[in-house]
C-alpha cells in the first residue's frame, strides 16, 4: 500500500532522469565542445549543468506524477505536451553538442521554452504546485537561451 502510493512518482522521476541520463551519455563525447567554444558572460562553469539538470529533472518528474495520480479528465493533455518538451529537451542536447548546430538548437528550445509555458499552464488547472514546480526549469530554459543565442553569434 505505502510503496503503491509512491510508486507514480518513483517511475516519472526515473523517467525525466532517464530522458537527461541517455542524453548526456549519447553527448558525453561531445561535451568538451562547451570548455572550447567562446562563452558569454555570465556562462556557469560546466560541471553545473548536470547539477543543475539533475535537480530539474526531478522536479519535473514530481510535478507529472502529480498530474497523472490527479483525477483531472484533463490530465492526458498536459502529460502529452510535458512528454514533447522531453523529447525537444532530448534533441537540444543532440544539436547542440553532437551537431554544433548552434542556430538549429536555438530554434528547438524557443520550441521547448513554449511547451514547458504550455505545460504549467494546463498543469496549473490540474495542481498549482506541479505547476510551480516547472517554474525553475522555465527559468532555466530562459537562461539557457540567453547561452544558445550568445554562443552561436559568438561562434
Amino acid at each position: 500500500m505505502y510503496m503503491k502510493k509512491y510508486l507514480p512518482y518513483i517511475i516519472s522521476i526515473l523517467i525525466a532522469l532517464g530522458v537527461g541520463g541517455v542524453s548526456a551519455l549519447i553527448t558525453a563525447p561531445n561535451m568538451d565542445i562547451y570548455e572550447t567554444i567562446v562563452s558569454p558572460p555570465l556562462a556557469p562553469p560546466g560541471w553545473l549543468f548536470p547539477v543543475v539538470w539533475t535537480i530539474l529533472y526531478i522536479l519535473m518528474g514530481v510535478s507529472s506524477a502529480m498530474i497523472f495520480t490527479s483525477t483531472s479528465p484533463n490530465k492526458d493533455d498536459a502529460l502529452f505536451v510535458y512528454a514533447i518538451s522531453l523529447v525537444l529537451n532530448f534533441a537540444w542536447s543532440i544539436f547542440f553538442f553532437n551537431m554544433q548546430a548552434f542556430w538549429i538548437s536555438l530554434a528547438i528550445l524557443v520550441a521547448l521554452w513554449l511547451c514547458v509555458l504550455i505545460t504549467m499552464l494546463k498543469y496549473l488547472k490540474i495542481n498549482k504546485t506541479a505547476s510551480w514546480l516547472q517554474l525553475p526549469y522555465l527559468a532555466w530554459v530562459t537562461f539557457a537561451g540567453y547561452l544558445n543565442i550568445a554562443i552561436a553569434i559568438l561562434n
